[in-house]
């Protein structure tokens, strides 16, 4: 059957109705005073004679890995199918809620993205889409100014297969989005919601964005209301060249799965925690009396490794795919996985399902600093491992998906 790919969508307003803790920022004040851009869930509902599944962009740093099963599981009830068909995909913006915190906001966003659900669904049409790649230049290597980059813009760009219309955009793009630094206190989506807005308006249909592999990725301008409009008109001006020239046809391949695999974490000496703790503070600041006490309790309950099961999730259709990890992936590793696969319409993204610690390269990991140790010295109680992945982890990863591929 020709055309035998529905697409529902809808959107709905997260913004909290008061101030609230947020997080993104190590400070000792998190709480907002105000709203500058207003944040959206976006759900896009895929049917097909085969397949059916969803794909929801949020405007937020990234739940816990916990906190976002539960919204997939709440989306899987309501649509009748399994999480592993239910793809969460976090913008990653600083100046967002804490869900953790704020357990009320975070059952307002679930009861909106589930009336999303319901409102997609009724508007299930048949359409067509066609990948394309596009290059911006909107992103640093915070590690290396000189070092890796993945410039690539992925665009799928979706048709009402009926009336030829365009219905909808979706993209990967990979930077930080936190363009606005630790002095703003207002909610924002950040350069994502304002790239969203200002393509809309080019092009008339709705657009989501998905955010890529940008653990060690800083946005190339920062710090200003004129810093999101330099990112965002940099990825409007990189998508104008080639997105007319981008032609929608049937789909013939639709698909979302999971994989899951287990990784380890070495604890380690309390010598080297010890150092550990001391770089942080003399590098970042960072207090790891905390940190510090929880290797201790480790090392009296005799625990010398932890593991974690990483789900590693992927949207399949026709030649391309969005895969992703919850991880904070650094970029190489997504470099890695297209020429591991051959194909550059492969795009790995972290904040995939959830926001877990940050995921280095080997050669990244020996090097230490915030990426690699001290971050985890703040966000251990929710990652759940003192300590990164071991160094071979991303290599691992790499092999897996190029394997499930």
């Amino acid at each position: 059957m020709k055309n035998n790919v529905l697409l529902g969508f809808s959107e709905v307003d997260i913004t909290p109705f008061s101030n609230v803790q947020t997080i993104g920022f190590n400070r000792k004040d998190n709480m907002s005073k105000g709203i500058l851009h207003k944040l959206i869930a976006q759900i896009s509902i895929w049917h097909s004679k085969e397949e059916k599944c969803c794909l929801v962009a949020i405007d937020h740093i990234g739940f816990s890995c916990q906190e976002g099963n539960l919204l997939r599981d709440l989306i899987g009830n309501e649509l009748g199918i399994t999480r592993d068909k239910v793809m969460l995909c976090f913008s990653h913006t600083h100046s967002a809620p804490n869900v953790s915190i704020e357990t009320e906001y975070f059952s307002f966003l679930c009861n909106q993205v589930i009336l999303g659900v319901s409102e997609a669904e009724k508007n299930l049409k048949p359409i067509e889409a066609a990948w394309g790649i596009a290059e911006a230049d909107i992103g640093i290597n915070r590690r290396d100014e000189n070092g890796v980059l993945d410039r690539r813009v992925a665009i799928l760009k979706i048709s009402d297969a009926e009336q030829s219309h365009l219905r909808l955009l979706i993209l990967r793009v990979t930077a930080h989005a936190n363009v606005l630094l630790r002095d703003n206190y207002l909610l924002s989506s950040d350069f994502i919601g304002v790239t969203r807005n200002l393509l809309e308006e080019k092009y008339g249909c709705k657009v989501m964005i998905t955010q890529g592999a940008s653990g060690n990725v800083k946005p190339k301008y920062s710090g200003s209301l004129e810093a999101l409009d330099k990112m965002s008109i940099e990825i409007k001006n990189s998508i104008d060249k080639c997105i007319e020239n981008l032609k929608p046809h049937t789909i013939e391949n639709l698909s979302m799965f999971s994989k899951s695999e287990s990784f380890f974490a070495d604890v380690p000496t309390l010598k080297r925690a010890k150092e550990i703790s001391d770089e942080a503070m003399n590098e970042n600041s960072i207090d790891g009396s905390k940190w510090l006490k929880e290797i201790n309790c480790l090392h009296s309950e005799g625990i010398k490794q932890q593991s974690k099961d990483i789900e590693i999730q992927y949207f399949k259709l026709n030649e391309g795919c969005l895969c992703g990890v919850s991880n904070e992936i650094m970029c190489e590793i997504a470099v890695e996985v297209v020429q591991a696969c051959h194909n550059e319409l492969i795009y790995l993204g972290g904040y995939t399902n959830g926001c877990d610690g940050y995921l280095p390269t080997a050669e990244e990991y020996d090097k230490g600093g915030y990426e690699v140790l001290h971050s985890y010295l703040i966000y251990y109680i929710y990652h759940g491992t003192v300590m990164p992945l071991n160094p071979d982890t991303a290599s691992k990863l790499v092999k897996l998906i190029s394997e499930q591929l």
